[in-house]
C-alpha cells in the first residue's frame, strides 16, 4: 500500500511540474498594416437616419457595429460606450488601418478631468467614423 501512495505522489508531482513548465503565454499577434485609412468623425446631424436609428436602440449598453452606406460608397464604424453618469466624455480614435484581411479600429473613452465641471445627467458617448467602403471584416481592438 505504501508503494501505491508513493507512485501516486510521484505522478502528482510530475503532472504538476509539467503544467507549471508549460505556463501561460499572453503573446499578442502583431498585425501587419497594409495602409492607414483616412477617416472623418461624423457629427450627429450628418449621421444617416437609418444608422442613427440603430444607434439610438443600442446606446444604453456598450456596442460596436459597422454600417455600409447605400451604394457601398462609405463604411461607417460605430463604437458606443453605454450609459455614463455625467457629461464631459470624449472618444479618441487611436488607430484605423487596413491589414491583409480586415479593417482594424482602436478607440478609447476619455473621461472628464478631475477638476472639470460636468453636467450631472446620464449621457451615452459614442463615435461614428466614416471611411471609404472596404469589403472586409472589421476588427475592434
Amino acid at each position: 500500500m505504501k508503494r501505491y501512495w508513493s507512485k501516486v505522489y510521484t505522478a502528482f508531482w510530475i503532472i504538476l511540474m509539467m503544467l507549471l513548465c508549460t505556463g501561460c503565454s499572453s503573446e499578442t499577434k502583431q498585425v501587419d498594416k497594409v495602409k492607414e485609412l483616412d477617416f472623418t468623425v461624423v457629427e450627429e446631424p450628418d449621421v444617416p437616419d437609418e444608422l442613427m436609428s440603430i444607434i439610438n436602440k443600442q446606446k444604453e449598453k456598450p456596442f460596436k457595429l459597422t454600417f455600409t452606406s447605400k451604394g457601398k460608397e462609405y463604411l461607417y464604424i460605430v463604437v458606443g460606450y453605454g450609459s455614463q453618469n455625467t457629461g464631459g466624455y470624449s472618444i479618441s480614435v487611436n488607430d484605423l488601418f487596413l491589414s491583409e484581411n480586415a479593417v482594424y479600429v482602436d478607440t478609447n473613452l476619455i473621461g472628464p478631468g478631475k477638476d472639470e465641471v460636468v453636467t450631472q445627467v446620464i449621457t451615452y458617448p459614442y463615435i461614428v467614423i466614416k471611411t471609404e467602403y472596404i469589403d472586409k471584416n472589421t476588427v475592434f481592438q
